[in-house]
C-alpha cells in the first residue's frame, strides 16, 4: 500500500481514466474519471458492500438509483452525488455536451486493515 500522496494528472481526452486501483494501492478506494458522450451511461450496476460518490466536473445529466429508476436526480458540472451501499444506480447523459466526473469507491464500515 502506497504510504505517501500521490498526485495524479487528470487526462483530456474523451476516454475512461482509471485513477485508484484499489490494494495494494489503496486500503480499498477505487476511482476514476469517466467521459459519457450524449447517449451514453455507465450502465446499471450496484455499489454492492460499497459506498460511492461521483464528482461531477463538466456537463449535466441524469442519475436513477434503484432497480426501475424509481428515483431520479439531475446531476452536472458543480454537484456531487453520494450513493450508499446496495444501491442500484445508472448514470446518463442526454445533453450534447459531454458529462465527465470522478467516481470514489470504498468499503463502506470502517477502515480495512
Amino acid at each position: 500500500m502506497t504510504k505517501n500522496a500521490l498526485v495524479i494528472g487528470l487526462s483530456e481526452d474523451g476516454e475512461y481514466q482509471e485513477l485508484l486501483s484499489g490494494r495494494p494501492q489503496t486500503r480499498g478506494m477505487r476511482s476514476g474519471r469517466v467521459f459519457l458522450s450524449q447517449g451514453q451511461s455507465c450502465g446499471l450496476h450496484s455499489t454492492e458492500a460499497d459506498e460511492e460518490m461521483l464528482i461531477f466536473l463538466q456537463g449535466k445529466g441524469k442519475a436513477y438509483t434503484g432497480k426501475e429508476k424509481e428515483n431520479r436526480h439531475e446531476v452536472g458540472s458543480g454537484k456531487v452525488l453520494y450513493i450508499p451501499p446496495y444501491t442500484v444506480h445508472n448514470i446518463e447523459n442526454p445533453h450534447p455536451e459531454p458529462l465527465v466526473y470522478i467516481y470514489c469507491v470504498a468499503p463502506a464500515g470502517g477502515i480495512m486493515e
